[in-house]
C-alpha cells in the first residue's frame, strides 16, 4: 500500500510531520522508535476556573454523602420495623420479601452514594494536572522521602480536604454511619435464650409417647435390649414448633436388668429396669441412635461420644463434656409417665448453664 493510501483517512493535523511538533518531547527515530512523545497541553475544567462551578460540585458531593447517611438510617429502621414474613408486590420483580427488598435498596444506596460522591469529588475538585516523573531506584533515599511527603501535602492541599469543610464533614458522617449496618445485622444472632434452654415439655404427669407409633407407652412395650424413642404427650409432628421442641424433648428408653444398673439414682429413677435418658448428645446436640445391647452403651454418630446407660449415662469416650440427663419416670394407670422434669438442662453446655 502506498503512503498516500495509508494516510488517506487520517486528518492532516495529526500526521507525523505535524504531530512531531505538537507536544514537547523526544521525536521518534529509526534508532529510538519508542521515544517519549511528551504530554498534551493541560485542559482546565470548569471547576478550575469558576468558583461557582466548584461550589456546585461541592454541594453535589455533600448531597451524595447526605443521601448515604439517610439510606443507612433507613436500613436500620427497615431492619427493626418491617416484619420478616411480610411479602409485597414490586413490579417487575413480583412478590418478594419486603424486608429483603428494603435492606437491599437502602444498603445499596448508602454504599453507592459514598462511592459516587468520592468519584465526583476526585473528578471535579481534586487536582487533575498531569505530572511526569522519572523512574527511580527501589530504595527510598532521604530526598525521595522528602519529595513523597511534599507531594502528599500538596495533594492534600489541592484536594481541598481542609478547606472544603462541608464535603469533609458529610463524608465523615457517611463513613461513620455505614458500619452501623453491619452492627445491626448482629441481631440475626437471635434474642438471648433466657431460660428456654433449661426447660423442656417434660414435667410431672406427662405421658411418654412412642415417637414411631404416636401411642402412649406401657412398661411391657419396652423389651430388654431394645432402644425406644419417645416424646412428651401433646407434642405433634405437624405443629409449627415441633422441631424446636423435639430438639430438647427427644427421649430414649432401654430396659436393663435392675441388678445390672450401677448408679443408685438411676435405679431409683427407673421403673422395672426401664431407664429414660435424653437423646440429645451433650457435645454439640446430635441425636443419639446407636445402642450396644451387651454393654448398654450408646454412641453418638457425629463425633463418637459414648455414654454408659447402666452407669448414670456418664461419658466413657469422646468429646462430650458431661453425662446424659436422666428423666425420672413412673407408671400410672398402666402407662409410663414422667415423675418430674429433667434435673438439669439437656444437650450441650452453654454460657448461662453454670
Amino acid at each position: 500500500m502506498s503512503e498516500t493510501g495509508r494516510h488517506a483517512d487520517v486528518p492532516e493535523e495529526i500526521l507525523p510531520s505535524e504531530r512531531e511538533t505538537a507536544h514537547e518531547g523526544a521525536v521518534a527515530t529509526a534508532d529510538n522508535p519508542f521515544a517519549d512523545p511528551g504530554l498534551p497541553p493541560h485542559e482546565h475544567r470548569a471547576q478550575d476556573i469558576d468558583e461557582r462551578a466548584a461550589k456546585r460540585s461541592e454541594r453535589t458531593v455533600a448531597l451524595l454523602f447526605l443521601v448515604s447517611m439517610i439510606a443507612t438510617v433507613g436500613f436500620i429502621a427497615s431492619y427493626v420495623a418491617i416484619p420478616i414474613d411480610k411479602i409485597v408486590y414490586i413490579w417487575p420483580i413480583g412478590h418478594i420479601s419486603a424486608l429483603n427488598f428494603a435492606l437491599g435498596v437502602t444498603l445499596g444506596a448508602a454504599l453507592f452514594c459514598i462511592g459516587a460522591g468520592a468519584v465526583h469529588w476526585a473528578r471535579t475538585l481534586m487536582s487533575d494536572v498531569e505530572v511526569a516523573d522519572d523512574r527511580h531506584p527501589i530504595e527510598a533515599t532521604p530526598e525521595v522521602k522528602a519529595k513523597v511527603m511534599a507531594d502528599f501535602q500538596a495533594g492534600a492541599e489541592e484536594s481541598g480536604f481542609g478547606r472544603r469543610k462541608l464535603i469533609r464533614n458529610t463524608m465523615f458522617g457517611a463513613l461513620a454511619l455505614v458500619p452501623l449496618s453491619g452492627v445491626v445485622l448482629l441481631r440475626d444472632l437471635g434474642p438471648l435464650p433466657g431460660t428456654k434452654l433449661r426447660t423442656t415439655n417434660w414435667k410431672k404427669g406427662v405421658r411418654l409417647v412412642n415417637q414411631s407409633t404416636n401411642l402412649p407407652l406401657r412398661p411391657e412395650d419396652i423389651a430388654v435390649g431394645s432402644l425406644t424413642f419417645a416424646k412428651p404427650e401433646g407434642l405433634e409432628e405437624d405443629s409449627e414448633d415441633f422441631n424446636e421442641h423435639i430438639a430438647k424433648d427427644a427421649l430414649m428408653l432401654v430396659r436393663i436388668q435392675p441388678q445390672n444398673i450401677k448408679d443408685k439414682q438411676e435405679l431409683a429413677w427407673s421403673h422395672e429396669g426401664i431407664v429414660a435418658y435424653s437423646k440429645i448428645c451433650t457435645h454439640v446436640g446430635c441425636p443419639i441412635s446407636l445402642y450396644e445391647q451387651q454393654t448398654h452403651h450408646v454412641l453418638c454418630p457425629c463425633h463418637q461420644s459414648t455414654f454408659d446407660l447402666a452407669d448414670g449415662g456418664r461419658v466413657i469416650f469422646g468429646p462430650a463434656g458431661h453425662a446424659l440427663p436422666q428423666l425420672h419416670i413412673t407408671e400410672k394407670d398402666g402407662f409410663l409417665e414422667a415423675a418430674s422434669g429433667f434435673a438439669e438442662p439437656v444437650g450441650p453446655s452453654f454460657w448461662e448453664r453454670g
